[in-house]
C-alpha cells in the first residue's frame, strides 16, 4: 500500500468518525461536531482520490446534517451560476460545502443516491451548468488572486471539477471547453499535458453514440486531429509501430504530404502529435531534406537547420520521441529564432547532449515524468521547448514568479546563460550567482519563497527553480537593512546586466501608501511610450512589478512581470506588451482592465493592456538613467487617465485624496 493511499484511508477513518459524531450530536455539541466534519472533508479532498471517496459518502454526510440550515440544504433550489463564487471563495468552509454538494449531485446523477428534492436528470443538468461556468478550472493552475485568497484550496477546487467532468461527461460543456482550450493554446504554453488529456477525454466521449457532438464544430475536430489522426497515414490512430512501418513504404510525395500535414497542425495549435516525432526520426535517419517541411521552417529556420545539421540530428536522436512530442515544436521555434548563430549556443547544446545528471536531478525528473526515458531526455526536451518558447514558461502553482521570469528572460535574451544555468543545476545540484561581488551558493542559503519543492513545472524549471528561488530570497535578505524596495538592487543582479539600474517605485515601502504618483507615471510614459521616448523600441526586456487586482479591482498582491515592448495595436491603441509567468495570462483585473492575450497584436505568449491601464497597475519599473525619455511631452490627460484607474482599484485605500507629493 502506497503512502498516499495510507494517508487517505487514515483521513477517511477520521472523517467517518466525525460524521457519526455529527449525526449523534445535539444542541451545543453540534457546532463542535460540524467543525470536525468540515476539517475532515478538507483534509480528504486534498488527497488524490479524495473527491471519489467523498462522493461515496455524500448521502451519509447529508443525513448527518452537514447541509442543515445552509444554502445547500435544498439542492433543487441551487443556482449553478453562483458556484463560481463559492468555489472561488476565500472561506475554506464555503469551498468545501460547494464541492461536497456538487459531489452529492454527482451521486444522484449517476444513480448512486436518490434525493427527494432533485432527480437524476436535474442533478446532471445542474452539474453541466456548473462545469460550463467553471470550464477554465479543468486545465489551468491557480492565479495569483486564487493562491492568495484560497491557498491549497485552489488545488482542491480544480481536482474536484476534473472529477465531476469525468463522472458526468464533457458533452454538456463542449462549447465552453473548446473555447477555453483555444484561449489557452493561443498563449502557447510549454506545458500542455492537461490540455492534451482533456482533448483525449473529449475524443473518447465522442465515441459514445448518445453524446451530442453538434456543438464545438470544427474546433473540436482540429483539436483532436492535432494529436490523433493528424495526417492520412495516422488518421485512425494506428499506433507508432504501425505508423513507422507505413512510412517505410511511402514514396517522396507521400512523405511530403505527411510532413506538411504535421507541420501545419503543429504551428496552428501549438500541439504536437506523438506520430510527428516518428516521422521526424524517420526523415532524419534517411537523411531526407523533408525535415525542413516536417518542422514547418521558414528561410531562417531552414538556414539554421542546414548550417547546424549535425547538432540538429543529435538533438532529434536524443530528445525527440513519441513520449516527448512537444520537443518537436520547441526545436522548430528554436531554429526559427536563429539563436544557433550566436556563438555560445551550439556548444552549450553539445555540452548538454553529453551532460551527466546528478542522482538528485534524475530522481526529480523520474518522479515528475516517469521512467519511459532517462532524465537527460526529459531535460533536453524541456530545454528545446524553453529555448523555442521563452514566453511559454509558467510558474505552476508556486509563488516563484521571480524565478520563472528569470528563466523566460534568459531564454529570450541570453540563451547561452540559460544553458550554463541548466548545466550547473542538473550536474552539480548547485547554482552560484553574485550579488554586488559576493558569491551566493544555492546550497549554502536558507529556503526561498516556495515552501516545498515544486513538481508541476516543465523539466528545466523543475531542476533550476528551487536553486533560483533560494538565491533570490538570499539577495532580498542582504538588502533587508536598506531603505526602499530591495528590487532596486536585486533585479539587476538576479536577472542580468540588461536590467536597467534606474529604478522608480510608486509605493512608500514603510507605510504602503502611494507616493509621487504623477512623477512616477510621467517618468514611465517618458521612458516607455514611443510618442514620448523618441520612438525608441525597447532593446532589452525589463523586469517590472505590478499590483495584481481581482475582478472587483481589489488589491491581491505584488507580481513580477517582464515588459517586452510598447506599440500600437491594429486598432491604433497604444499598448504595453508584457510577459506574465502566471501560466494563464488572460486575467480580469477589474474596472474594465482585462488582460488580453490575443486579438490586439499580441505575439504568442504575450499579454497586453492599453498603456494607461497597464500604467495604473504598475508599481515598480527600471529605466536607463542615461536615456530617461522626454517627460515634458506627457500630457495631463494621459496622466489623469492612468490615475483614474489607479484610484478606482488598488490605490483606493492607499491615497484617499490627490497625492500631495505629486508634481506636474
Amino acid at each position: 500500500m502506497t503512502g498516499n493511499v495510507q494517508v487517505l484511508e487514515k483521513r477517511l477513518d477520521s472523517l467517518d468518525d466525525a460524521t457519526t459524531a455529527l449525526a449523534d450530536a445535539g444542541g451545543l455539541g453540534k457546532a463542535t461536531a460540524m467543525r470536525r466534519v468540515l476539517d475532515g472533508l478538507r483534509l480528504v479532498l486534498l488527497q488524490d482520490g479524495g473527491a471519489r471517496a467523498v462522493q461515496d459518502r455524500a448521502a451519509r454526510l447529508e443525513s448527518a446534517g452537514l447541509f442543515d440550515g445552509t444554502d445547500w440544504a435544498s439542492p433543487g433550489s441551487l443556482v449553478p451560476a453562483l458556484s463560481t463564487g463559492s468555489l472561488g471563495s476565500a472561506e475554506a468552509d464555503t469551498v468545501v460545502m460547494e464541492i461536497v454538494s456538487d459531489l452529492r449531485l454527482a451521486a444522484v446523477a449517476l444513480g448512486e443516491h436518490t434525493h427527494a428534492d432533485v432527480s437524476a436528470e436535474q442533478a446532471r443538468g445542474h452539474l453541466s451548468e456548473v462545469l460550463a461556468h467553471n470550464a477554465s478550472l479543468l486545465f489551468t493552475t491557480a492565479s495569483e488572486a486564487e493562491r492568495t485568497r484560497q491557498g491549497r484550496m485552489a488545488t482542491v477546487t480544480r481536482s474536484a471539477i476534473r472529477h465531476l467532468a469525468h463522472e458526468i461527461g464533457l458533452d454538456s460543456v463542449l462549447d465552453q471547453l473548446v473555447e477555453e482550450i483555444w484561449r489557452i493554446l493561443r498563449q502557447r504554453p510549454i506545458q500542455v499535458e492537461q490540455i492534451k488529456q482533456t482533448i483525449s477525454e473529449i475524443d473518447v466521449a465522442r465515441q459514445d453514440p448518445d453524446m451530442d457532438m453538434s456543438r464545438g464544430g470544427v474546433g473540436v475536430d482540429r483539436l483532436i486531429t492535432s494529436i490523433y489522426g493528424t495526417t492520412e497515414a495516422s488518421r485512425e490512430d494506428p499506433g507508432v509501430d504501425v505508423y513507422r512501418a507505413r512510412l517505410e513504404s511511402m514514396d517522396e510525395g507521400d512523405l511530403q504530404y505527411e510532413a506538411a500535414g504535421f507541420a501545419r497542425s503543429m504551428h496552428d495549435t501549438g500541439l504536437v502529435s506523438p506520430y510527428h516525432p516518428v516521422l521526424l526520426r524517420f526523415l532524419r535517419e534517411s537523411g531526407s531534406l523533408l525535415m525542413v517541411e516536417a518542422l514547418g521552417l521558414s528561410s531562417t529556420g531552414r538556414e539554421s537547420l542546414l548550417s547546424f545539421h549535425s547538432l540538429v540530428d543529435a538533438l532529434i536522436d536524443a530528445a525527440v520521441h513519441p513520449e516527448t512530442p512537444q520537443a518537436v515544436y520547441g526545436l522548430a521555434l528554436l531554429l526559427e529564432r536563429g539563436i544557433l548563430f550566436q556563438p555560445p549556443v551550439a556548444p552549450g547544446l553539445w555540452r548538454q547532449l553529453a551532460l551527466p545528471l546528478s542522482e538528485h536531478a534524475r530522481e526529480r525528473l523520474a518522479l515528475a515524468y516517469g521512467n519511459a526515458h532517462e532524465g537527460r531526455v526529459w531535460l533536453l526536451a524541456g530545454t528545446l521547448s524553453m529555448l523555442g518558447q521563452p514566453l511559454g514558461v509558467g510558474q505552476g502553482d508556486n509563488p516563484t514568479c521571480q524565478s520563472a521570469r528569470a528563466l523566460s528572460m534568459w531564454a529570450y535574451n541570453d540563451p547561452d546563460y540559460l544553458l550554463q544555468t541548466i548545466a550547473r543545476a542538473a550536474r552539480d545540484d548547485e547554482l552560484v550567482m553574485h550579488f554586488e561581488g559576493r558569491p551566493i551558493s544555492s546550497q549554502e542559503v536558507d529556503a526561498g519563497l516556495a515552501a516545498t519543492l515544486p513538481v508541476d513545472l516543465d523539466p528545466v524549471s523543475l531542476l533550476v527553480v528551487p536553486h533560483l528561488d533560494r538565491i533570490y530570497a538570499e539577495m532580498g535578505r542582504l538588502c533587508a537593512d536598506r531603505e526602499g524596495d530591495p528590487h532596486r538592487w536585486v533585479n539587476p543582479e538576479f536577472h542580468g546586466w540588461w536590467a536597467a539600474r534606474g529604478f522608480r517605485i510608486i509605493v512608500d515601502v514603510a507605510t504602503g501608501r502611494l507616493t509621487g504618483v504623477n512623477d512616477f507615471l510621467r517618468h514611465f510614459y517618458g521612458s516607455y511610450h514611443p510618442l514620448h521616448n523618441g520612438n525608441q523600441p525597447l532593446i532589452h526586456p525589463q523586469p517590472a512589478g505590478v499590483a495584481v487586482t481581482d475582478s472587483s479591482a481589489r488589491f491581491v498582491g505584488w507580481h513580477a512581470i517582464t515588459i517586452l515592448r510598447a506599440a500600437l495595436d491594429p486598432e491604433g491603441t497604444m499598448r504595453v506588451y508584457f510577459f506574465n509567468p502566471n501560466n494563464d495570462s488572460g486575467q480580469d483585473w477589474g474596472d474594465s482592465v482585462v488582460v488580453s492575450t490575443a486579438g490586439h497584436g499580441e505575439r504568442f505568449g504575450e499579454s497586453s493592456l492599453p498603456f494607461e491601464q497597464f500604467a495604473s497597475r504598475l508599481y515598480i519599473f527600471h529605466f536607463d538613467p542615461l536615456e530617461p525619455g522626454e517627460t515634458g511631452s506627457v500630457t495631463t490627460e494621459e496622466i489623469d487617465a492612468a490615475v483614474g484607474y489607479l484610484h478606482r482599484s488598488w490605490g483606493a485605500d492607499r491615497l484617499p485624496e490627490l497625492d500631495p507629493t505629486a508634481t506636474d
